[in-house]
């Protein structure tokens, strides 16, 4: 392995073809993202072995999880997309500064999170929505979720750096790593060694932990931009930047989390077989999300590098491509969910009826705006991305939290568990009519500033 130069990054990134570039970039970010999706299908599949409430408690500990995630993802898609334009304006002493500062500064707040956990783990774990059933099974899982939580957060902060540098392929590398140890750990923590619900959460720590030494390595062996202690400078610039590029992630991850609990507490009112099946729904809505996910994060660093070299005709190209290919997948996919939803969730918890019932329904009503999806996430990137930071924020927060959350707590009181299982596909639909004028405005502003060099061939 060897450091790629910063001038040779800057030519791949501005100068390669968008379409092949980001179908480069993006095929290590969907193995990447399907292996971390993973982690908690993994847990769910063995632990729904064990009963409907323990696999209820790792429904809930999404929420946390989706917490510690939001940390990583603010500091690393925050110093990340800032580093990728500041590398396209050939600024590299302050791209190493945000590459420091985002790192340290997750560990630190991700460590506060694990205390502050640990102390108030009763409490929080009746916050997220356990029931009585639920709440030894959840504090088990949780306990070990919280010892990680600075390593995944860390892992997360690293990924974003380095998929932002053009190097998705090495921060594949140590996602998958880890995702891959998950599934051997898993069953031999829970069922050999007889640690139930404690064996998948210990089980999850320790491949996290794996994933970070190796992410980390490789960020020191291979990176454009270094981690240094000596580069981390906490000032108020600094992590106005930071915070102007990963606030958009932080909303979007925050609100979830809170989409997440208002979800698991209006379900309690129909037992622990709900919550159970909007856990497996959510799961399975992930592996969708991460080929979506994945594309978009491909994208991600040529939108960045050439943003910043005002070469607004690749971004604007790598765009709608984006845009047409996500869609043409995910129609395929709502098809498939469509058709064998029933199977599907029952993988996750056979022999209960219940579950499967009401994953069935949920999943199928997701399937009819889940192509919408295409749209939503390619132009909250871009936004992201370009330094649009409020309108980025604005469609982050309405997704899972402005239009989610209402929905949430309004609908089932009329209608009952429909109020639940319609709730996200009924929130992409409006999030989708609110995002087409955002992101429509900033393409009109890059039409009006468009500087293409004669080498930067878009096909």
């Amino acid at each position: 392995m060897r450091t790629v130069s910063a001038e040779d990054k800057y030519r791949q990134m501005t100068e390669t073809p968008v379409r092949r570039l980001i179908l480069t970039l993006s095929v290590p970010t969907i193995i990447s993202n399907l292996v971390s999706t993973l982690y908690n299908a993994a847990d769910t599949f063995f632990v729904g072995q064990i009963s409907t409430s323990a696999s209820a408690a790792v429904g809930v500990a999404l929420s946390l999880q989706a917490v510690i995630q939001a940390i990583g993802f603010f500091f690393g898609q925050g110093s990340g997309n800032n580093m990728s334009r500041r590398l396209g304006a050939h600024d590299e002493k302050t791209a190493e500064e945000l590459a420091s500062t985002g790192f340290f500064s997750s560990l630190i707040i991700s460590t506060l999170v694990t205390v502050l956990g640990l102390i108030f783990l009763r409490p929080l774990s009746v916050f997220l929505g356990s029931s009585d059933t639920i709440l030894p099974y959840a504090m088990d899982y949780m306990f070990w979720i919280l010892l990680a939580a600075p390593f995944m957060a860390s892992s997360f902060c690293l990924n974003n750096q380095l998929r932002f540098e053009g190097n998705s392929f090495y921060s594949m590398i140590g996602l998958t790593t880890g995702g891959i140890l998950n599934l051997f750990l898993d069953p031999l923590f829970i069922f050999v060694f007889d640690m139930g619900i404690s064996g998948a959460a210990l089980a999850t720590a320790l491949s996290q932990f794996v994933s970070f030494c190796i992410l980390f390595i490789l960020s020191e062996r291979i990176g454009t931009v270094k981690i240094r202690p000596r580069s981390f400078k906490p000032s108020l610039k600094m992590l106005g930047l930071i915070t102007n590029g990963g606030l958009p992630s932080l909303c979007r991850q925050s609100v979830a989390s809170v989409a997440m609990i208002c979800l698991n507490n209006a379900a309690l009112p129909y037992g622990d077989a709900a919550i159970a099946a909007m856990a497996i729904v959510n799961k399975i809505g992930n592996f969708t999300n991460s080929v979506l996910i994945g594309v978009g994060q491909g994208f991600q660093p040529v939108c960045g590098y050439n943003y910043g070299a005002k070469l607004f005709s690749r971004v604007k190209d790598s765009f709608w491509f984006c845009v047409k290919l996500m869609s043409c997948v995910l129609l395929v996919l709502a098809v498939i969910e469509f058709i064998w939803a029933s199977p599907i969730v029952g993988f996750f918890r056979k022999g209960d009826p219940e579950v499967i019932e009401i994953g069935d329904i949920a999943l199928r009503l997701r399937c009819f705006t889940l192509v919408f999806s295409s749209w939503l996430t390619i132009s909250n990137m871009l936004l992201q991305t370009t330094g649009k930071m409020w309108r980025a924020s604005i469609l982050g927060f309405s997704r899972q939290g402005i239009i989610l959350i209402p929905i949430v707590l309004i609908l089932p009181r009329f209608i009952g568990i429909w109020g639940i299982q319609i709730a996200q596909p009924l929130a992409d639909l409006i999030s989708f009519l609110i995002s087409v004028p955002m992101t429509m405005g900033v393409i009109r502003e890059m039409n009006t500033g468009v500087r293409e060099e004669t080498s930067a061939c878009t096909f």
